[in-house]
């Protein structure tokens, strides 16, 4: 394999594993996330600057959905604050709906009405519980961040990028560099080295306030600064709670968080679909995701009725993809029966999406319900 292969497996591989990490590391692992979607392209470029990135670009949008949705499923397992909770959630479906129309409609201008204000509003979250237990913040506060980085930060970055259309990387050689888009970053510094001195002495300007701030007009910590999620006190939920509501939900079908399921991953289903040019219309992929994650939470709710409940996460994610497989199984006999066979092309990726996204919901739900439920029935 060429080393241009090796680092193109590299990337997509680091885009679909590293969002992973959220869950347990979620502020360094979304911005890990940020910095490889920022760099990816330039990667590929300066290692094959003749390649046709066409193709990349469908699945590069599609794999920034893929970490938001996994960095909004994390906070039903890390989060403490509800309220917060609450503003995610309408933070990563506004998001969802807009990117739905814009690839269905193609107007640019609507990635403005529907700003990825998800991405920031979490971020800032997670750099508060660095240090701080963000109970401590009242939804005044979380609303008010929330209005301010949807004004001052993602309106005008969305309009830069979606709008105007304009690249950081050529902006920032052509502009201030005064070199041509595509100059090697050694010959582009060395054209003009004081931007690169300036650029340096603001950084660590900006640190010393950061540290400033944080020393004489933040409060005081709750806690030594730590990156893991799961040192965190208080996030975790006792066992017997957990299982006690786990037990409690076992016993009904219907319930809010099936509803939410069904809508989170139709609508990323249909904007997975609608970036790849999968042949099919958004309705019907969202029927189909529909059907085939009601089918596994249906079978589920069966096997932990019989006691074989979720276990390790392995197992759960190989037990949900293959009931998920049957359901598909099921799905293409029946609808090739009634002379509306379905196209397969995708259809294991789909599989896979689901597969791990249900797996990572199915696994954290139940924190969140238990973590704010008033009380358990069964639980000390």
């Amino acid at each position: 394999m060429e080393t241009t292969e090796l680092v193109f497996w590299a990337v997509v591989l680091s885009r679909l594993l590293v969002p992973l990490l959220i869950p347990r590391f979620p502020l360094p692992a979304i911005l890990a996330c940020l910095i490889i979607d920022g760099v990816d392209q330039s990667i590929f470029q300066a290692i094959a600057p003749d390649a046709d990135l066409t193709s990349y670009q469908s699945y590069d949008k599609a794999l920034d959905i893929y970490y938001l949705v996994i960095a909004y499923i994390s906070t039903l397992r890390n989060w403490t604050n509800q309220a917060a909770v609450y503003i995610v959630r309408f933070l990563i479906f506004y998001r969802l709906a807009g990117v739905v129309l814009f690839e269905i409609t193609g107007v640019r201008e609507l990635l403005i009405i529907f700003p990825n204000t998800f991405e920031y509003f979490f971020i800032f979250y997670e750099a508060v519980r660095l240090f701080w237990d963000p109970r401590r913040m009242n939804t005044r506060v979380l609303v008010g961040a929330a209005a301010f980085i949807w004004i001052f930060i993602k309106l005008p970055q969305e309009w830069w990028l979606h709008v105007a259309q304009l690249d950081m990387t050529d902006f920032i050689q052509e502009d201030i560099f005064g070199v041509p888009a595509g100059t090697a970053w050694v010959d582009t510094f060395a054209a003009r080295p004081w931007v690169v001195v300036i650029a340096v002495v603001v950084v660590i300007g900006l640190i010393y306030a950061a540290y400033w701030l944080m020393k004489n007009k933040m409060p005081p910590r709750d806690r030594p600064l730590t990156i893991d999620a799961d040192a965190e006190p208080n996030r975790e939920v006792p066992a017997e709670r957990l299982a006690a509501m786990r037990a409690r939900m076992a016993q009904t079908f219907l319930q809010p968080g099936l509803a939410e399921k069904i809508g989170l991953l139709a609508l990323t289903g249909i904007v997975f679909g609608l970036m790849l040019n999968v042949q099919a219309e958004p309705i019907g992929i969202a029927v189909l995701i529909g059907i085939v994650v009601v089918g596994n939470a249906a079978l589920s709710l069966l096997l932990e009725r019989q006691g074989f409940g979720p276990g390790p996460a392995l197992r759960q994610f190989v037990v949900t993809g293959l009931l998920n497989i049957a359901v598909v199984a099921v799905m293409f006999f029946v609808f090739d029966l009634l002379g509306y066979p379905i196209d397969g092309q995708n259809t294991g990726f789909f599989v896979f999406l689901i597969t791990l996204l249900v797996t990572l919901y199915d696994r954290y739900r139940p924190e969140y319900v238990a973590r704010f439920a008033t009380a358990v029935p069964g639980s000390a």
